[in-house]
């Protein structure tokens, strides 16, 4: 079964769980999405804490028995958390018929929070208010979930679950994952092999998950070469975050504030990545605010009621003086007039615009319309200060059902090898294909 099926009925599975508890509860769906997600991450951080233990075992050269601080020490070091006997989902299940779940998992909770200071305070403990049939129920449906079907899998169940929640409440979706093609792409082409990541519009936290895979691509720990600055404006985005970077065992800090007006990791030259996908658009900002703020804002407020040329600024502003961003960004923002034009010129005259990739329409789950994909490099090389790289990509995809698109490792592997030729770089031509083709096998691409 393809990657994208199994994820598919891993939402069905955890949707239907979701679906019970709204026809059996008086709660919101705000209410009840939080522990519904908080059994999703202990039964995930079980299961990448036991991922960790087999390879710390397969290196293992005595029999002697770690001590329990000798393991918690290695299993942080293999990227995941360590998950006391307290709070482990396995344990859960073998309670006996009448026991209080509602306080077990609030103290499970409570216990992985104690071992890992990453999540402290951002787990739900709110259980003692579902009937143990309820409960019950949950914890057997999770018990057999598939995790091993993506490296942002976490996130992916969250924007679903996310976008639901929004559909039924008559709001939008889409504001806290990318897809993760994209974000794919993105870490090709910038390649965060080492150094501070900045997402000033960071959601759930994927494209943090992402830079770590693209680092253990290559054979480095992923906690030891990043660290991780993210900014969302909800507390319980912020939470959402913490929990998606804890349970992949990366170090982050991750503060609430909005971003426009919160400057609260002093980001101006900090950084040697940005990576975002900003809300599109949005209006009503108090540019009056900002209007002073040279150092995020270096080239001036749009006269337009939008923000695009916000974001695009602060992620430049946010690079030190060799750093790159990839960032997401409507489509309407390449051929912006009047005042936009004027603060895109500027941009383009410092040389930093490296790399424009059109894309496809589809790639959301929760939107349909086409985006593009803008690097910017302050360390650009001197034969190419003056050059931009553009690249039409709507034409390149994968079509995996008649409402989504993605990319497949040899398209993510082409279009990235494009701007390593265009930048006087090797190209990638032993690019392991990490998801089944259509036929079931797996591949060497080259």
């Amino acid at each position: 079964m393809s990657e994208f099926k199994n994820i598919q009925e891993l939402e069905s599975r955890l949707w239907a769980a979701a679906d019970q508890l709204r026809a059996n509860t008086g709660l919101t769906s705000q209410e009840y999405s939080r522990p519904v997600l908080g059994l999703i991450f202990l039964r995930y951080a079980e299961y990448r804490y036991e991922l960790a233990k087999e390879r710390l075992e397969a290196k293992q050269t005595s029999r002697r028995r770690q001590a329990a601080g000798d393991l918690k020490t290695a299993i942080q070091a293999e990227g995941a958390m360590y998950v006391p006997d307290g709070a482990l989902f396995s344990n859960l299940l073998k309670l006996p018929e009448g026991e209080d779940l509602g306080r077990a998992i609030n103290d499970a909770m409570k216990a992985l929070e104690a071992e890992n200071e990453a999540i402290k305070d951002a787990l739900p403990k709110t259980y003692t208010r579902f009937d143990n049939d309820i409960l019950a129920s949950l914890l057997k449906n999770f018990a057999n979930i598939r995790f091993d079907i993506g490296s942002d899998v976490f996130g992916r169940i969250y924007e679903y679950f996310l976008g639901q929640f929004a559909r039924a409440e008559g709001q939008g979706g889409g504001e806290f994952f990318t897809p993760s093609p994209l974000v794919r792409l993105i870490a090709e082409i910038i390649e965060p092999y080492h150094g501070k990541v900045f997402d000033p519009a960071c959601g759930s936290g994927g494209m943090f998950v992402q830079s770590a895979a693209f680092v253990e691509e290559h054979n480095k720990n992923a906690s030891d070469e990043l660290s991780c600055f993210g900014q969302e404006k909800t507390g319980d985005t912020v939470r959402l975050a913490k929990m998606n970077l804890a349970v992949h065992g990366l170090q982050g800090d991750i503060r609430e504030g909005n971003s426009y007006y919160d400057d609260i990791h002093k980001c101006a030259g900090q950084f040697d990545f940005v990576m975002a996908n900003p809300p599109f658009n949005v209006d009503a900002i108090q540019k009056e605010r900002l209007q002073d703020d040279k150092a995020r804002f270096p080239f001036g407020m749009p006269r337009t009621d939008n923000g695009n040329y916000l974001w695009i600024q602060l992620f430049y502003a946010a690079l030190n003086d060799k750093g790159r961003a990839g960032f997401v960004m409507a489509n309407s923002a390449s051929d912006a007039r009047a005042s936009e034009m004027e603060i895109r010129k500027q941009l383009i005259q410092t040389g930093a615009v490296d790399v424009m990739i059109a894309i496809s329409s589809n790639f959301f789950y929760t939107v349909t319309l086409p985006c593009a994909l803008w690097f910017l490099d302050k360390g650009k090389s001197e034969e190419r200060k003056d050059k931009v790289l553009f690249i039409d990509a709507r034409h390149i995809y994968r079509q995996i059902t008649r409402a989504v698109r993605d990319f497949s490792s040899e398209q993510l592997n082409f279009v990235s090898n494009i701007v390593r030729l265009y930048r006087g770089e090797d190209v990638d031509n032993t690019y392991l294909e990490n998801h089944e083709d259509g036929g079931g096998h797996r591949r060497l691409v080259d």
